[in-house]
């Protein structure tokens, strides 16, 4: 049986910077060398700087946290609760008003939180695929997912400042932004949000890579991951949709 923690001689290194772009223009044979080598704290760094730092940004104008107020009431009253007067000051303080400690609390969020999410959809992967007699190490897949991520961090960075002109915190590049003449709150125009431009780019980048750790068709993982992306986009649509119409 081949051990896949030893490095395959007749796979090219690639240093951290060549990684992070190779992502985004030549995935299949980054995540060769990925997966050969499975390093990721260089990726995880810049990923959380890029993506944390431009959330952090947008949340600390005046613009930002208007609008994630607003983002903030809106899906609280889509998920069917009333937003009383009282709750809409609390949320204002707490958005608006930011104490030392929430802010202190957001910088160790943003850092810790990513880790946490990469390990879960890691261990989820991890576990899928040894159950479908798969072999490959926990820490190649992870290093797997968190380069995949660098195509979120380049969408908040595309996103962030779109974001910032439209005064809006909802994304600037879901399916429902091209069809504005779905009924808001209908179950289409919920299915159409849940297909964000940059969530489709990072599902195939991460099937390149999880085709290179089990030696599979990227294809094939491809199909498997968007059937995955589906079931969860219906079933939210769904939810959503009946929650607004109760």
């Amino acid at each position: 049986m081949t051990d896949t923690n030893v490095p395959s001689p007749s796979v090219p290194d690639k240093g951290p910077a060549a990684r992070l772009i190779g992502v985004l223009l030549s995935p299949g044979e980054t995540f060769r060398a990925i997966v050969a080598r499975p390093t990721w704290l260089v990726a995880a760094i810049v990923v959380i700087l890029l993506s944390g730092g431009s959330q952090l940004w947008f949340q600390s104008t005046e613009v930002g946290r208007q609008a994630t107020l607003d983002e903030t009431v809106r899906r609280t009253e889509a998920l069917g609760f009333k937003v009383t007067d009282q709750m809409y000051e609390q949320l204002r303080k707490g958005i608006m008003e930011p104490s030392p400690a929430r802010m202190a609390v957001s910088y160790v969020t943003t850092a810790v939180v990513p880790l946490v999410i990469w390990a879960a959809i890691a261990g989820l992967l991890f576990l899928a695929f040894s159950a479908t007699g798969g072999q490959a190490a926990f820490k190649q897949v992870y290093a797997v997912v968190v380069h995949s991520w660098v195509v979120l961090a380049v969408g908040a960075l595309v996103v962030t400042p779109m974001n910032y002109l439209r005064e809006s915190a909802s994304s600037a590049t879901n399916l429902a932004v091209f069809l504005p003449f779905l009924p808001e709150g209908s179950f289409f125009a919920r299915l159409a949000g849940m297909v964000d431009l940059f969530a489709v780019w990072w599902v195939v980048v991460l099937a390149i890579g999880l085709a290179a750790c089990y030696r599979k068709k990227a294809r094939n993982v491809a199909a498997a991951l968007f059937a995955v992306y589906a079931v969860i986009a219906l079933g939210f649509a769904a939810f959503m949709a009946m929650r607004s119409a109760s």
